[in-house]
This record gives C-alpha cells, sequence and structure tokens, in this order.
C-alpha cells in the first residue's frame, strides 16, 4: 500500500507535459501522418480508377481526412508518449521504493543481530556475576570463620597464645580488607578515578617476604617454587606498595591455583629503571583465543578445572588496569597443558640515599617541637580506643566525643590542632560537623583547624587539601597505622622520632640555622618557583656550608625528590 501510494504521489505530481521530450514526439507524430498519408494516397488511386469523372471531388475529401487524421494524430502521439512517461516515472519510484525496502529489511536484520547479541551478552553478565557473588560469599566466609572461631576460643578462655590468635585475626582481616579493596578498585577503575601512593618499598625484603608465603603455599600443594632474583636488585624503590603487593599477589596465587603438579617460580630482571617480573607455572595452561578474555571481569576461562577454582574472578583485570595505571604493562605467553608464563614491566625508579636510609623499620616514639592536641570524632567505641591508644603514647593531647554536637563543643574548649572525624555518624554526618568547625574558625580570629576524614565509606573518598574542600585529607578504615601517621604528620608537619633518631638531631632551632640565614631564603625562594634542580643545589650548598644541618638537608630533599614543594616549604617553616 505504502508503494502504491508513493507512485501515485509522484505520477499526480508530474507536470502534463512532464519528461515528454519535442523530438520524440516529432518522430512518433511523423510515423504516423506517414501511415495515414499512404494509406489515403492508395485508397485515392483505388477510387480514382473507379470513378474518373469524381477524382477532384475524392482528392478534396480524402485531403480533408487527411487533415482530420493528422490533428487526431497529434492527440495519439502526445497521449503515448505521457503514457510512456508515466510508466517510466512509475517504474523508477517502484524500483526506489523496492531499493529503500531492501535496505530497511537489512537494518531490521541487523538490529535483530545486534538485539540477540546484548541480549546474550547480557545473561552472560548476569551468570558471570551470579558465580561472582557464590565465590565472594565463600572468600568472605573464610576468613570471617577463622575470626569468629579465635574470638570465640578467647572468649571462652582456652588455651591459646595471644600472639596467636592476634595473628591470625590480623591476617583474616587483611584478607578481608583485601577482598573489599578489590571491589572498590573496579568501582574506581570504572569511574576512573584510582589513587596511586608514592612510598619507599625495600624491594629484596618486599619480595622475600612474598616468597616465603607462597613457597608453603606451593609446599603444602606438593609443588616445587623457585625464586630467580636479579644480583643488582636496588636496595628501595620508589611505587605504590599496595598496589605492587595486589598485583603480585593476584599473578603468584593464580599460578599456585591453576598449577596441579609441577612447579611455579618467581624471575626478577632490573635494567634501566625498569624491573621485570615473570611468574611462570607448569599448569594447565590458557588457550590463544581466551588470553584476552581471562583479562575481563568475572571471567576465568572455558576449562573446567578452571571454573572449579574458588575465587572472585576479579584478580587478573585489576592486575592489568593496576599495572597500566602504574606505567608497565602484564602479557602473557601460554600452551594449554604445557603452562604460562605472566610478564609484569613496570618502572621502579630509585630514591635518593638519604631518603633510602630514613625509609629502614624504626619505632617511633615521639615527635619534635611543641605538644599537639587532637581531637576525635567517632560514634564507634572501639575507633575511639584505638586511636587513643596509638596517639596518647607518642605525646599528643588526645580528646574523644562520640557525635557530632558533642564534637563541636569540645572543639571550642580544646582548641585542637587537628581533628579525625568519622563521616557516618548519627544525627550530623561528617561532612555537616566539618563544614560547622570550618564555619567557627571563620567566625573566631584563630587558622582553622586541620580536618581528617577516617571512614570506611570509601565511596565518599575525596582528597581533600584543595583549599575548598571542608577537609584536609581522607583516611579510609580499616586504618592502617603507619598510613595514619604519615597522613599525621603530614597536616602537622611533624618530624618523628625513633631510636635511630634524637630531638637534637630531628629539630633545629632557628639559632642553629641563623649562619646560614640567607641559604634558608634562597631555598623558600627556590620552593615557592618550584624550581627543582636550584633547590638540589642549595641543599647541597647548604650542607657543605653547615655540616650541623644535614638531618634538616636530608628531610628537606625527601620532600624535593617526590616533588612535594608544600610539604618542603612546610618543614622548612617549622625549622623557623
Amino acid at each position: 500500500m505504502t508503494g502504491k501510494s508513493d507512485v501515485v504521489a509522484t505520477l499526480s505530481s508530474a507536470p502534463p507535459l512532464a519528461g515528454v521530450r519535442s523530438s520524440s514526439f516529432a518522430a512518433m507524430l511523423a510515423v504516423i501522418t506517414g501511415i495515414n498519408a499512404v494509406s489515403l494516397y492508395v485508397i485515392f488511386r483505388a477510387l480514382a480508377a473507379i470513378a474518373p469523372a469524381d477524382r477532384a471531388v475524392i482528392a478534396t475529401t480524402l485531403w480533408t481526412v487527411f487533415g482530420v487524421l493528422v490533428v487526431a494524430s497529434m492527440a495519439g502521439a502526445w497521449w503515448l508518449m505521457r503514457l510512456r512517461n508515466r510508466w517510466r516515472i512509475a517504474e523508477a519510484a517502484a524500483a526506489d521504493r523496492a531499493t529503500r525496502l531492501t535496505a530497511e529489511i537489512a537494518t531490521h536484520r541487523n538490529t535483530d543481530a545486534a538485539l540477540q547479541g546484548a541480549r546474550a551478552a547480557a545473561e552472560a553478565a548476569n551468570l558471570a556475576k551470579s558465580r561472582y557473588l557464590v565465590g565472594v560469599s565463600h572468600e568472605i566466609r573464610s576468613p570471617l570463620n577463622a575470626i569468629y572461631g579465635y574470638a570465640q576460643l578467647l572468649e571462652r578462655g582456652a588455651g591459646i597464645a595471644p600472639e596467636e590468635a592476634g595473628g591470625v585475626i590480623r591476617r583474616s582481616s587483611e584478607h578481608l580488607t583485601n577482598i573489599v579493596d578489590g571491589l572498590l578498585d573496579i568501582s574506581r577503575i570504572e569511574s576512573g578515578v584510582l589513587k596511586l601512593n608514592r612510598d619507599i618499598v625495600p624491594l629484596p625484603a618486599f619480595l622475600e617476604s612474598l616468597v616465603e608465603m607462597f613457597r608453603v603455599q606451593a609446599e603444602n600443594k606438593g609443588l616445587q617454587f623457585h625464586y630467580h632474583p636479579a644480583a643488582n636488585l636496588p636496595a628501595f624503590v620508589r611505587t605504590d606498595e599496595k598496589r605492587l603487593r595486589q598485583i603480585l599477589i593476584n599473578l603468584l596465587s593464580n599460578a599456585i591455583k591453576y598449577t596441579p603438579t609441577g612447579e611455579a617460580s618467581l624471575t626478577v630482571r632490573y635494567r634501566g629503571l625498569i624491573a621485570e617480573f615473570d611468574v611462570a607455572d607448569t599448569g594447565i595452561g590458557i588457550p590463544a583465543t581466551e588470553i584476552e578474555r581471562i583479562f575481563e571481569p568475572f571471567e576465568r576461562g572455558s576449562a573446567d578445572i578452571a571454573r572449579a577454582q574458588p575465587g572472585t574472578g576479579l584478580g587478573l583485570a585489576i592486575t592489568r588496569v593496576l599495572a597500566q595505571v602504574m606505567g608497565g604493562d602484564v602479557a602473557v605467553v601460554s600452551t594449554p597443558g604445557v603452562g604460562s608464563v605472566f610478564k609484569l614491566r613496570l618502572m621502579l625508579a630509585e630514591p635518593g640515599d638519604a631518603v633510602a636510609a630514613t625509609a629502614r623499620q624504626r619505632v617511633i616514639s615521639g615527635y619534635g617541637g611543641r605538644r599537639r592536641t587532637i581531637l576525635l570524632i567517632d560514634d564507634d567505641p572501639a575507633q575511639l580506643a584505638v586511636l587513643q591508644g596509638l596517639l596518647r603514647p607518642l605525646g599528643f593531647s588526645v580528646y574523644a566525643a562520640s557525635n557530632g554536637p558533642e564534637g563541636i563543643d569540645l572543639a571550642l574548649r580544646c582548641t585542637p590542632d587537628l581533628v579525625l572525624l568519622d563521616i557516618q555518624m548519627p544525627g550530623l554526618s561528617g561532612w555537616d560537623v566539618a563544614m560547622r568547625l570550618r564555619a567557627v574558625a571563620a567566625d573566631g580570629d584563630g587558622a582553622p583547624v586541620k580536618i581528617l576524614l577516617v571512614s570506611a565509606n570509601a565511596h565518599e573518598f575525596a582528597a581533600g587539601g584543595d583549599g575548598g574542600a571542608a577537609h584536609d585529607g581522607f583516611v579510609t578504615k580499616p586504618v592502617e597505622l603507619e598510613a595514619l601517621l604519615d597522613a599525621i604528620a603530614g597536616q602537622l608537619c611533624l618530624d618523628w622520632l625513633s631510636d635511630a633518631a634524637t630531638p637534637a638531631d630531628a629539630v633545629l632551632s632557628a639559632a642553629d640555622l641563623a649562619p646560614a640565614a640567607a641559604r634558608i631564603a634562597e631555598l623558600r625562594r627556590l620552593g615557592q618557583a618550584g624550581h627543582i634542580r636550584g633547590l638540589e643545589a642549595a641543599l647541597n650548598a647548604l650542607a657543605e656550608e653547615l655540616p650541623a644541618s644535614r638531618p634538616l638537608v636530608d628531610q628537606l630533599r625527601s620532600h624535593v625528590r617526590a616533588f612535594d614543594l608544600g610539604g618542603f616549604l612546610r618543614h622548612l617553616d617549622a625549622h623557623g
């Protein structure tokens, strides 16, 4: 019906003589007129032979008939030409409509195929997520069972050493934290937000701890585990320790998990600031068609033994993205039935000697300078107890509040240097409390109080400290105590004291630095200008000019090499 209406519309819209060419019309008219002329001439000759006396009358009559036929021929020729033109237009419209219908049918077929593909992908994703939820449930219940069991044994007074129970509970809690972090990593990766730290990592000791952990796992499974470190491994490197550990644990655990018999190995090479980690196994292998697929979330390959293994199916997906974010990549070479080799390449730069020296393990006993006051606001009594137990032995004046209004009232009375604030609290949330504390400081004459958010609401993570936010930093729960101390030191410009440092060499007074006042002024100017090379040269000159300043120079140089110019200037100001 649509095609017919299109043709009718096309014909009705054509002008009366549309497409009728004069040459064609003249040719057709000439043919018809010629036929008529020949026919009338034959009739004239026949009638003239019968009645010669009426020859003139016959001629006149036939000429009249010829004239009428010429007029009729013109009309007939025009009609035939018009009819042929209409036919051609109708034929062209029908062909065009047929072409459009064919294209529309092809489009519908493509759309249907796409819908079927999307439906199959959605069903596959749904099944993958169902398997993932089962795996997550299993992974979470295992460490929870250990924590729950040891907690019950301790409550019943069983003869278990506190160190043993504490170690099991801590390791199980770390495992739970890693699972939650994996889920958060997927969320952050999908949203394009992933924060990397610049830690100073003792690489040989770091790798040895991983190797010992997985050597025990391999031996328990009846496998051999080999470790081949390069002879030129640097003592310290600068990278995100947590992410590097996460990547290597994922690769090593997979190597042991998917190797029924044989061996697994870790080979480390280092050249030109590039570290290469080869994790090899003699396991089930991966078909070439599935090598890219195993790096997708929730995918674990098609082999039955792979699907039977416990896990979440997120490890390799997170591993590849983390490696790429850290400036490296992960590749794999595998042969089914023979084994696989996962190759990780990362840039791991070496920190300066002075910076590396400060990274060695030490027991913090306090901090230099005046006594600082910290206010804790959290509705969890256990969390308050943990933080008070950490901070009070270090020399802080610690006040605690269990809700927002109480915390605001306490802040007005104790004038804290730093507030550690939870987000999720009854009544006023942490965000509301932070904004009210900022407003109170703005109404008064004092400087704004430093605010660190300490919360399990990792999805609300915001770095802060940009001058516009109501907080200066964010620490996620469960709290890693060393990371919390680093955050506190960064906010209050503290120099920690330990058995390896004394107050005399940790902090220099303005009088000690008076002979180098010009050099200190130059350092401040270069720091404000962001001149990194100039700062390195000025620090070297200060160390040569005033040997007593070497501890301070080492601390300042660590900020410069980390490109932390804000921390550099704060540290410089803290020493007058």
